[in-house]
Protein backbone atom coordinates (compact mmCIF):
# COMPACT_ATOMS: atom_id res chain seq x y z
CA UNK A 1 0.00 0.00 0.00
CA UNK A 2 1.28 3.80 -0.92
CA UNK A 3 2.42 5.76 2.29
CA UNK A 4 -0.23 8.42 0.71
CA UNK A 5 -2.37 8.72 -1.81
CA UNK A 6 -4.10 11.54 -3.30
CA UNK A 7 -7.41 10.94 -5.52
CA UNK A 8 -8.59 13.45 -7.34
CA UNK A 9 -8.51 16.43 -4.49
CA UNK A 10 -9.70 20.06 -5.37
CA UNK A 11 -8.50 22.53 -3.28
CA UNK A 12 -10.09 26.14 -3.05
CA UNK A 13 -10.29 29.55 -1.24
CA UNK A 14 -13.75 30.86 -0.89
CA UNK A 15 -14.19 31.14 -5.37
CA UNK A 16 -10.65 30.71 -6.25
CA UNK A 17 -9.44 27.44 -7.32
CA UNK A 18 -5.86 26.18 -6.20
CA UNK A 19 -6.30 22.73 -6.82
CA UNK A 20 -8.39 21.21 -9.45
CA UNK A 21 -8.57 16.74 -9.69
CA UNK A 22 -5.12 16.32 -8.23
CA UNK A 23 -4.07 12.63 -8.09
CA UNK A 24 -0.94 11.65 -6.96
CA UNK A 25 1.14 8.43 -4.70
CA UNK A 26 4.01 8.57 -2.43
CA UNK A 27 5.81 5.21 -2.25
CA UNK A 28 8.11 4.03 0.75
CA UNK A 29 11.43 5.15 0.20
CA UNK A 30 10.61 7.45 -2.83
CA UNK A 31 12.14 10.91 -3.28
CA UNK A 32 9.40 12.85 -5.04
CA UNK A 33 9.78 16.87 -6.53
CA UNK A 34 7.23 19.06 -6.87
CA UNK A 35 7.77 21.48 -9.35
CA UNK A 36 5.60 24.79 -10.99
CA UNK A 37 5.36 28.45 -11.40
CA UNK A 38 4.27 30.81 -8.42
CA UNK A 39 0.86 30.40 -7.38
CA UNK A 40 0.49 26.80 -8.97
CA UNK A 41 -0.63 25.21 -5.51
CA UNK A 42 2.45 23.63 -4.35
CA UNK A 43 2.49 24.41 -0.66
CA UNK A 44 -1.75 24.15 -0.71
CA UNK A 45 -1.09 20.67 -1.69
CA UNK A 46 1.47 19.73 0.73
CA UNK A 47 -0.80 21.55 3.76
CA UNK A 48 -3.76 19.51 2.46
CA UNK A 49 -1.45 16.43 2.74
CA UNK A 50 -0.58 17.18 6.38
CA UNK A 51 -4.17 18.13 7.17
CA UNK A 52 -3.90 22.21 7.58
CA UNK A 53 -6.16 22.58 4.55
CA UNK A 54 -9.32 20.84 3.70
CA UNK A 55 -9.89 19.09 0.19
CA UNK A 56 -13.63 21.11 -1.33
CA UNK A 57 -13.48 17.46 -2.69
CA UNK A 58 -11.45 14.26 -3.70
CA UNK A 59 -9.74 12.00 -1.45
CA UNK A 60 -6.45 11.62 0.67
CA UNK A 61 -6.03 8.17 2.17
CA UNK A 62 -2.93 7.80 4.51
CA UNK A 63 -1.43 4.24 5.43
CA UNK A 64 -2.52 3.18 9.19
CA UNK A 65 -0.72 4.64 11.84
CA UNK A 66 1.51 7.16 9.30
CA UNK A 67 4.11 9.76 11.17
CA UNK A 68 4.92 12.73 9.08
CA UNK A 69 7.44 15.08 9.09
CA UNK A 70 7.34 18.31 8.02
CA UNK A 71 9.96 21.16 6.95
CA UNK A 72 8.53 24.46 6.30
CA UNK A 73 9.86 27.23 4.14
CA UNK A 74 10.28 29.10 7.39
CA UNK A 75 10.09 29.54 10.97
CA UNK A 76 9.95 32.94 12.61
CA UNK A 77 11.67 32.64 16.53
CA UNK A 78 11.81 36.18 18.36
CA UNK A 79 15.32 36.77 18.70
CA UNK A 80 15.10 38.01 22.41
CA UNK A 81 13.46 34.76 22.93
CA UNK A 82 16.16 32.72 25.44
CA UNK A 83 15.88 29.00 23.82
CA UNK A 84 18.56 26.46 23.32
CA UNK A 85 18.17 23.78 20.51
CA UNK A 86 17.45 21.46 22.64
CA UNK A 87 14.70 22.82 24.71
CA UNK A 88 13.17 23.91 20.88
CA UNK A 89 13.03 20.30 19.83
CA UNK A 90 11.46 18.80 22.73
CA UNK A 91 8.79 21.64 22.65
CA UNK A 92 5.61 20.40 22.48
CA UNK A 93 6.51 16.83 23.27
CA UNK A 94 8.51 16.18 25.61
CA UNK A 95 11.00 14.74 23.25
CA UNK A 96 14.04 12.86 25.43
CA UNK A 97 17.54 14.21 25.31
CA UNK A 98 18.51 10.62 23.78
CA UNK A 99 15.72 11.49 20.46
CA UNK A 100 17.32 15.37 20.32
CA UNK A 101 20.71 14.04 20.04
CA UNK A 102 19.76 11.47 17.35
CA UNK A 103 17.85 13.63 15.33
CA UNK A 104 20.22 16.74 15.27
CA UNK A 105 22.94 13.36 14.03
CA UNK A 106 20.87 12.89 11.48
CA UNK A 107 20.32 15.85 10.44
CA UNK A 108 23.75 16.76 10.29
CA UNK A 109 24.68 19.09 13.14
CA UNK A 110 24.83 16.84 16.62
CA UNK A 111 26.79 19.28 18.16
CA UNK A 112 24.28 21.90 18.60
CA UNK A 113 21.91 20.67 21.32
CA UNK A 114 23.36 23.76 23.87
CA UNK A 115 23.21 26.58 21.20
CA UNK A 116 21.28 29.52 21.20
CA UNK A 117 18.61 28.92 18.23
CA UNK A 118 18.95 32.81 17.77
CA UNK A 119 23.12 32.34 17.32
CA UNK A 120 22.15 29.96 14.64
CA UNK A 121 23.22 30.61 10.41
CA UNK A 122 20.61 29.98 8.10
CA UNK A 123 21.88 26.80 7.64
CA UNK A 124 22.22 25.93 11.05
CA UNK A 125 18.58 26.87 11.52
CA UNK A 126 17.25 24.81 8.65
CA UNK A 127 19.15 21.79 9.93
CA UNK A 128 17.60 22.24 13.28
CA UNK A 129 14.19 22.50 11.80
CA UNK A 130 15.09 19.09 9.83
CA UNK A 131 15.87 17.85 13.21
CA UNK A 132 12.66 18.62 14.58
CA UNK A 133 11.22 16.85 11.67
CA UNK A 134 12.76 13.72 11.81
CA UNK A 135 12.34 13.56 15.55
CA UNK A 136 9.45 11.29 15.55
CA UNK A 137 11.38 8.82 12.87
CA UNK A 138 8.69 10.03 10.09
CA UNK A 139 7.44 7.40 7.47
CA UNK A 140 7.11 10.71 5.14
CA UNK A 141 9.11 14.03 5.21
CA UNK A 142 7.59 16.82 3.80
CA UNK A 143 9.65 19.82 2.67
CA UNK A 144 8.10 23.22 1.39
CA UNK A 145 11.28 25.09 -0.19
CA UNK A 146 13.30 24.35 2.64
CA UNK A 147 16.28 26.27 1.60
CA UNK A 148 15.11 29.02 0.32
CA UNK A 149 17.18 31.88 1.44
CA UNK A 150 20.51 29.68 1.18
CA UNK A 151 23.15 29.81 -0.91
CA UNK A 152 24.20 27.12 -3.73
CA UNK A 153 27.07 25.33 -1.40
CA UNK A 154 24.26 25.53 1.90
CA UNK A 155 21.25 23.98 -0.56
CA UNK A 156 23.28 21.45 -2.12
CA UNK A 157 24.77 20.43 1.22
CA UNK A 158 21.18 20.57 3.09
CA UNK A 159 19.64 18.06 -0.02
CA UNK A 160 22.70 16.49 -0.07
CA UNK A 161 21.56 15.60 4.11
CA UNK A 162 18.25 15.16 3.05
CA UNK A 163 19.15 11.62 0.74
CA UNK A 164 21.29 10.38 3.74
CA UNK A 165 18.49 10.31 5.99
CA UNK A 166 16.44 8.53 3.28
CA UNK A 167 19.43 6.10 2.93
CA UNK A 168 19.48 5.75 6.99
CA UNK A 169 15.83 6.03 8.07
CA UNK A 170 14.20 4.53 4.44
CA UNK A 171 11.50 7.66 4.83
CA UNK A 172 9.74 9.09 1.71
CA UNK A 173 10.35 12.47 0.65
CA UNK A 174 8.05 14.67 -0.86
CA UNK A 175 9.85 18.24 -1.24
CA UNK A 176 8.77 21.35 -3.39
CA UNK A 177 11.81 22.97 -4.69
CA UNK A 178 12.61 25.95 -7.62
CA UNK A 179 16.17 24.12 -7.40
CA UNK A 180 16.37 22.76 -10.80
CA UNK A 181 20.10 20.56 -10.10
CA UNK A 182 18.58 19.24 -6.95
CA UNK A 183 15.32 18.42 -9.41
CA UNK A 184 17.62 16.22 -11.42
CA UNK A 185 20.33 15.10 -9.06
CA UNK A 186 18.13 14.19 -5.78
CA UNK A 187 14.73 13.10 -7.30
CA UNK A 188 13.14 9.42 -8.05
CA UNK A 189 10.30 11.10 -9.61
CA UNK A 190 9.20 14.73 -10.70
CA UNK A 191 5.35 15.94 -10.31
CA UNK A 192 4.41 19.08 -12.64
CA UNK A 193 2.20 21.49 -10.93
CA UNK A 194 0.05 24.10 -12.03
CA UNK A 195 -3.23 23.73 -10.59
CA UNK A 196 -3.61 20.21 -11.38
CA UNK A 197 -0.55 18.03 -12.44
CA UNK A 198 0.79 18.70 -15.56
CA UNK A 199 2.93 15.54 -16.04
CA UNK A 200 4.52 13.07 -13.86
CA UNK A 201 7.66 11.09 -14.03
CA UNK A 202 11.59 10.50 -13.85
CA UNK A 203 13.58 13.89 -14.10
CA UNK A 204 14.65 12.71 -17.41
CA UNK A 205 10.89 11.72 -18.82
CA UNK A 206 10.01 15.28 -17.62
CA UNK A 207 12.60 17.91 -18.70
CA UNK A 208 11.89 16.37 -22.18
CA UNK A 209 8.20 16.96 -22.91
CA UNK A 210 6.25 18.74 -25.08
CA UNK A 211 3.68 20.28 -22.08
CA UNK A 212 6.84 21.48 -19.84
CA UNK A 213 8.26 23.54 -22.86
CA UNK A 214 4.61 24.73 -23.66
CA UNK A 215 4.32 25.87 -20.07
CA UNK A 216 7.71 26.88 -19.63
CA UNK A 217 9.50 27.53 -22.65
CA UNK A 218 12.74 25.91 -24.23
CA UNK A 219 15.29 27.55 -22.27
CA UNK A 220 18.72 26.87 -23.30
CA UNK A 221 17.42 23.50 -24.68
CA UNK A 222 19.29 20.14 -24.43
CA UNK A 223 19.75 17.74 -21.05
CA UNK A 224 22.65 19.73 -19.91
CA UNK A 225 20.96 22.95 -19.32
CA UNK A 226 18.79 20.63 -16.59
CA UNK A 227 21.49 21.35 -14.78
CA UNK A 228 21.94 24.77 -14.68
CA UNK A 229 21.04 26.83 -11.61
CA UNK A 230 18.28 29.28 -13.27
CA UNK A 231 16.14 29.53 -10.08
CA UNK A 232 12.60 30.38 -11.71
CA UNK A 233 12.99 29.88 -15.51
CA UNK A 234 14.71 26.59 -14.38
CA UNK A 235 12.79 26.30 -11.61
CA UNK A 236 10.68 23.97 -13.25
CA UNK A 237 12.78 22.61 -16.38
CA UNK A 238 12.03 19.35 -15.06
CA UNK A 239 8.30 18.89 -15.39
CA UNK A 240 6.33 16.83 -17.51
CA UNK A 241 4.74 13.69 -18.83
CA UNK A 242 3.47 10.68 -17.06
CA UNK A 243 5.47 7.59 -16.66
CA UNK A 244 7.19 4.89 -14.02
CA UNK A 245 9.25 6.64 -11.43
CA UNK A 246 13.06 6.11 -10.17
CA UNK A 247 15.77 7.72 -11.75
CA UNK A 248 17.99 8.67 -8.95
CA UNK A 249 21.92 10.08 -8.66
CA UNK A 250 23.69 11.27 -6.10
CA UNK A 251 24.14 14.69 -5.39
CA UNK A 252 27.50 15.43 -5.35
CA UNK A 253 28.18 18.76 -3.98
CA UNK A 254 30.12 18.92 -1.06
CA UNK A 255 28.52 20.32 2.05
CA UNK A 256 29.94 23.42 3.82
Amino acid sequence: MSLISVDHVSVGYGANSVLRNVSLEIEQGEIVTIVGPNGSGKTTLLRTLIGAVRPASGKITRKDGLTIGYVPQKLHIDPTLPITVERFLRLPGGHSTAACALALEQAGVPKLSQRQMSDLSGGQFQRVLLARALIDQPDLLLLDEATQGLDQPGSAAFYLQIEQVRQRTGCAVLMISHELHVVMSASDRVVCLNGHVCCEGTPEIVSAAPEYRALFGTGTGGALALYRHEHDHAHDEACNHDHDHHGHTTETEAAE
